[in-house]
């Protein structure tokens, strides 16, 4: 049944394919990325599943769900890819310079918790990336050798969490959270690369892995330190700042500047703030929208505590998503307020963990409405770590990955990899690889694919085509008529008939 939302919507998409002949965009921002913007792995801006350069695969910085920085030492000193492709046991076709161990670890993640029973080879590639003492790359050809100076907090975060789920992998598990220990700061921070300056986003990527490996970040310090969960409040904007501030994250303090929130460390801190790691299972459900930070009257200017931290950011991020029709936006400085798949899809994450799934609802149904460019529509073809985003996105807000709107998800990500051991052994038949042939409900799920939007746009507009048409062969009869009558033979001058005239004097 078409609801008014859906009406509205196909009208729009119908006038617009009357007016210009244009085929609509799959989001509903005007300025979302192109199917180009959706790969990850290039330091360029129109690669960047964003739209922007990002600092890490975890997209510090920037909004990128897999990208990874154009000046960071990461991946660099390890090798680039060998000119014969991408290694054979590696999830997608782009260059997997910047993010080859991030989205390997977010695809094990999303395939594991839809109990499929990735290649051997697959897992192999990711235990291979793996250095001595117990970090990872971005990525390093095989053979190379290690560089501690690229190995990545970010890249070890998620390998730390597809190794614990996946089983078996005790000793890399210890000896990747023994690296994370190792590095983290006397703040309590984590950087991206280790000897630089903490940021929220990799610091709350260390708490999610600690908690994975049932570590507690609250007592985790380096001697004389401070616990990971007071570096991860050590970026988030307490009392002293303005009420529309409170409880988000920076991405890094500057000195001197203003405290800026950053809407993609807020997004990804509140997973850690809330005490989660990957796959988001639902929590305990709240029923009250999320706690504004309570402040006093003469507020101090210590860090916001850890009992109120998840409750502030998480009403921070909904008051956005509620100004911004349901979704994040891109907040790099001079870059286009575009929207931000990626922090719009932790946000889910998080509100989630945090026991506010319903208010996680509308930003989920967006996702699955929009998010199938993002995922699928790259350079190099699917995006691995978009595509198991939103397929651990769609399950935590329990929306159906194999039918997340009208895309069948799960498949998406199977096929840019090596072939399962087993599975996916289920799935909604209406769905397909690509949106467009199901018509999903709001009762199966909220979001509406693209290709339907389309479809239902084609045709309002072939019929608005028709009617302008006809009301235009009309026009130029009685104008034809009208013609005829003042000059008989012709056109003014006397010479030719009405077929001869002009077309519209016909």
């Amino acid at each position: 049944m078409l609801t008014a939302a859906r009406l509205g919507a196909a009208a729009l998409a119908g006038a617009l394919l009357a007016g210009v002949a244009a085929v609509p965009a799959l989001a509903d921002d005007p300025a979302s990325p192109s199917p180009e913007a959706s790969v990850s792995g290039s330091p360029s801006v129109s690669d960047s599943p964003s739209g922007a350069v990002s600092e890490s695969p975890s997209g510090s910085a920037s909004g990128s769900a897999s990208g990874s920085p154009s000046g960071s030492a990461s991946g660099t000193a390890s090798g680039s890819p060998a000119s014969s492709g991408v290694p054979a046991g590696l999830y997608g076709k782009g260059d997997p310079q910047y993010d080859g161990v991030w989205r390997q670890s977010l695809a094990l993640l999303a395939l594991h918790q839809e109990k499929v029973e990735p290649a051997e080879a697959a897992v192999k590639w990711l235990l291979d990336q793996q250095c001595a003492d117990g970090g990872w790359p971005s990525y390093r050809v095989e053979g190379a050798a290690c560089v501690p100076a690229t190995e990545d907090s970010n890249a070890t975060a998620m390998a730390v969490q597809a190794l614990t789920v996946l089983g078996d992998h005790k000793e890399q598990v210890t000896r990747g959270t023994d690296w994370l220990r190792a590095t983290q700061t006397v703040d309590g921070t984590w950087a991206y690369n280790p000897g630089t300056p903490g940021d929220a986003n990799s610091t709350a990527l260390a708490v999610n892995a600690l908690l994975a490996a049932g570590l507690d970040p609250a007592t985790t310090a380096v001697p004389g330190g401070q616990s990971a969960y007071r570096g991860l409040a050590s970026f988030q904007l307490g009392c002293w700042t303005s009420a529309e501030q409170r409880g988000a994250y920076v991405y890094q303090p500057v000195a001197g500047a203003p405290a800026a929130p950053n809407t993609l460390a807020s997004a990804q801190a509140l997973l850690a703030a809330a005490g989660g790691h990957l796959p988001v299972t639902t929590a305990d459900r709240k029923d009250a929208a999320p706690k504004a930070l309570a402040c006093p009257d003469t507020p101090g200017d210590g860090p916001v505590a850890h009992t109120d931290s998840a409750e502030a950011d998480a009403s921070w991020l909904t008051g956005r998503l509620a100004a911004n029709g349901q979704r994040l936006l891109l907040d790099t400085p001079g870059a286009a307020a575009t929207a931000d798949y990626n922090a719009t899809a932790w946000s889910v994450l998080g509100l989630v963990a945090s026991g506010h799934a319903a208010d996680a609802t509308s930003a989920a149904d967006w996702l699955a409405g929009n998010g199938y460019a993002w995922a699928a529509q790259g350079r190099s073809g699917t995006d691995p770590a978009a595509a198991a985003t939103l397929v651990l996105t769609a399950r935590a807000a329990k929306l159906d990955p194999y039918n997340f709107g009208g895309a069948n998800m799960v498949q998406l990500l199977v096929d840019s990899g090596p072939k399962p051991k087993a599975g996916p052994t289920a799935g909604d038949p209406e769905a397909t690889r690509a949106p467009g042939s199901a018509i999903t409900e709001p009762d199966e799920n909220s979001g509406f694919s693209a290709g339907w939007l389309i479809g239902v746009g084609l045709a309002v507009g072939v019929g608005a085509t028709v009617l302008l048409s006809l009301n235009r062969r009309r026009h130029n009869q009685l104008a034809a008529a009208a013609s005829a009558e003042h000059t008989p033979t012709g056109n003014a001058s006397g010479e030719g008939t009405a077929g001869e005239q002009p077309e519209q004097h016909r």
